[in-house]
């Protein structure tokens, strides 16, 4: 199995073959999924204090914040797919 990283900013990177959504922060069920994730203790600020501009949900239950647009979070996700074909 080949292992594919994407990069969620500031350094920061993800397992792209774990990863299930990237969605927008904004929407009332995304932030009870945060805050769910933060009790369980399952949650990953990536931001460095930044505003969250991004939430990724991974198969294993974590949820990353990141400071990125998920647009941004998915072209990168594009472009490594690309690179490999």
């Amino acid at each position: 199995m080949d292992i594919k990283l994407i990069n969620i900013g500031f350094g920061n990177i993800v397992s792209a073959n774990r990863v299930i959504a990237i969605v927008s922060p904004e929407s009332a069920p995304i932030k009870r999924i945060i805050t769910d994730a933060k009790e369980s203790k399952q949650l990953i600020d990536a931001t460095y204090g930044r505003r969250t501009r991004a939430v990724i949900i991974t198969d294993s239950g974590h949820v990353i914040l990141s400071a990125i647009q998920p647009e941004t979070v998915a072209n990168r996700f594009l472009e490594r797919l690309k690179d490999e074909n």
